[in-house]
């Protein structure tokens, strides 16, 4: 059995791989995509998309594709399907660290902290606080709940805020994706939390901004296509809602003249949030033995995608 694998997590794979793997490490694109050929099993993970598809172009063999990315949405998917190619993600691997971001993101717009650290920068002494909203009583709406959603939601009931989670099959308490949009406007926090489907793009637009509270942020850790970023961009210009804190944007990098940068009530945090962590090689790596085992033993394998769904 062939694997193509990432270099960077050889010191954790390369110990407890079977005796019959033939490994493959790959420490640039273009040796992953010498090196997908012949290959059963992929894990091709790239910081660019571009690169992860072309390798993946090239493994005309595989049977078996991991990543520890959550979203799917580089991948040709409908290509992956027709040659029956099981995929798996990373959905959990990066959540606890992208769950503390929301909460320090909303911290960071309560508190007013942004202003606090420019006051620090021209050393000046503040007399009263930039900020003085409470998250305690606040309300939030998550739109996804998944792994991240899911801690999320663990992480603000510690805070005293009133959480309600969006799912598409809805659990006690919980919304369904037909019913959010008409409860917009109670929510003091909007979180962004879904996948990046072809269901997803664009769901928070003109109308629901224009729903929203006033004073409400929209918070996405998403990706940057499930909001219309135009639409945003103009909300927050007119003050209609309160701000954005954005971990993602449309598009990556987002370029240097762009007017979110300098919109007094935009934050964006350049998709650091998944990466604020040490652990999410170990995390991948044991999820991948897991995985393997399961793989060679004809088990179903933790975290499977479907392929239909996006997710």
């Amino acid at each position: 059995m062939i694997l193509t694998l990432p270099a960077l997590a050889r010191p954790l794979l390369e110990p407890h791989l079977p005796a019959d793997a033939e490994a493959r490490w790959f420490a640039s694109a273009e040796d992953a995509c010498q090196m997908a050929p012949g290959a059963e099993v992929g894990w091709l993970d790239m910081y660019e998309a571009r690169d992860m598809v072309a390798a993946l172009e090239r493994a005309d063999a595989l049977k078996w594709l991991n990543t520890i990315y959550a979203g799917i949405d580089w991948m040709p998917k409908d290509t992956l399907a027709r040659q029956g190619v099981t995929v798996t993600n990373g959905a959990g691997i990066n959540a606890i660290t992208i769950a503390e971001y929301v909460v320090m993101g909303m911290l960071t717009i309560a508190k007013g902290y942004r202003e606090v650290v420019r006051a620090q920068d021209r050393h000046e002494w503040l007399r009263s606080p930039p900020g003085r909203l409470e998250l305690a009583e606040t309300s939030a709406l998550i739109l996804g709940g998944g792994a991240i959603g899911s801690l999320v939601r663990t992480r603000l009931a510690a805070f005293d805020v009133a959480v309600t989670t969006v799912r598409r099959r809805p659990g006690p308490g919980e919304l369904g994706t037909d019913a959010w949009r008409a409860r917009l406007g109670e929510f003091d926090w909007v979180i962004l939390a879904a996948p990046a489907t072809a269901e997803t793009q664009g769901m928070i637009g003109a109308a629901e901004l224009d729903a929203m509270k006033p004073d409400a942020v929209l918070i996405n850790i998403a990706r940057g296509s499930v909001v219309d970023q135009e639409a945003l961009v103009t909300a927050l210009t007119e003050n209609r809602i309160g701000g954005a804190f954005l971990d993602v944007t449309t598009p990556e990098p987002l370029p240097s003249d762009h007017p979110l940068w300098t919109l007094p009530n935009a934050h964006v945090t350049m998709h650091l949030s998944g990466q604020s962590q040490s652990k999410m090689f170990q995390r991948g790596a044991r999820l991948f033995l897991d995985n393997l085992a399961r793989y060679r033993s004809g088990e179903p394998l933790i975290n499977a995608v479907d392929l239909d769904l996006g997710y």
